[in-house]
């Protein structure tokens, strides 16, 4: 059996990908070229062909990934002659047809994004990060990626009535009930499923990077040191430094000469593996 950790492959991902063991990857992380978006580089795949083109793709990773693992896709729509343009929706669709768990999404807000204006709408500050997995049951380290309490806390727990010292069952039958008095104390809180970051400003090698921050946290919640990171679209590289930095291994696959190489020099420049104890 061929070991792929720590490797980096020059070529069109639905090819290799057919040579990596089933059930050898733990978390996919990835941005494929998005509907009509970077021709220069990659040629542009048309919204109406884009689901039939990753089809295949999606089988592969499926096949891949561990029963565990976790498979997080940034992609975004793109407009139409004025529309919304539904192959996202599709591609879902057609993922959860071929056995995928649409688990959860996450929105990607990017928080430094240009104003923009057009006749029916204004420019998008968000993508999709779209999280599928095999099984129900898979791994997730919440407490990974904790954030601060906030200035919220402050105010909301110096004076707390009865009922906030109660769990509640909510009033229309949604299951979602709260004891606001366990916050008391804490200094830390779980994250909501909007992630806040800037996009990438110092990557100029590559046409569309994003920013290192947001495989950084997917890599801390659905993954463990050690484990094996695949991005089969890597691009200049983000997501294998990012898992590296975080004592797991990587396996990338690049289309371009040009990206593989930007992308191979950044990982011979980079610091070596962390040794994170398990």
């Amino acid at each position: 059996m061929l070991d792929f950790s720590n490797t980096l492959h020059l070529g069109d991902c639905r090819e290799v990908l057919t040579q990596i063991p089933s059930q050898s990857v733990a978390l996919i992380v990835t941005s494929p070229p998005y509907a009509d978006s970077r021709k220069n580089a990659y040629g542009g795949i048309h919204p109406d062909e884009y689901v039939e083109w990753f089809v295949p793709i999606g089988e592969q990773l499926l096949r891949a990934l561990n029963r565990d693992g976790s498979f997080v896709l940034n992609i975004k729509e793109k407009v139409v002659d004025g529309e919304r343009h539904t192959y996202v929706l599709e591609l879902i669709l057609a993922l959860k047809k071929m056995g995928w768990l649409w688990t959860e999404e996450y929105i990607w807000h990017k928080k430094n994004c240009a104003p923009g204006k057009w006749p029916n709408r204004f420019r998008d500050s968000w993508e999709r990060c779209l999280h599928f997995t095999k099984a129900k049951g898979f791994v997730m380290n919440q407490d990974a990626v904790m954030i601060p309490t906030g200035d919220w806390a402050k105010s909301r727990l110096k004076n707390l009535s009865e009922t906030d010292q109660t769990r509640d069952n909510s009033r229309v039958g949604s299951g979602f009930g709260k004891n606001v008095s366990n916050w008391v104390g804490r200094d830390m809180a779980y994250p909501t499923n909007v992630l806040h970051l800037a996009t990438e400003c110092g990557n100029k090698n590559h046409a569309a990077a994003f920013p290192t921050s947001l495989p950084v946290w997917f890599i801390k919640l659905f993954s463990n040191p050690g484990d094996l990171v695949l991005d089969p679209f890597a691009g200049s590289g983000t997501t294998l430094l990012a898992a590296r930095e975080l004592g797991r291994d990587y396996c990338g696959i690049e289309l371009k000469p040009e990206y593989h190489q930007i992308a191979q020099e950044n990982l011979n420049a980079a610091p070596p593996r962390q040794m994170v104890l398990l």
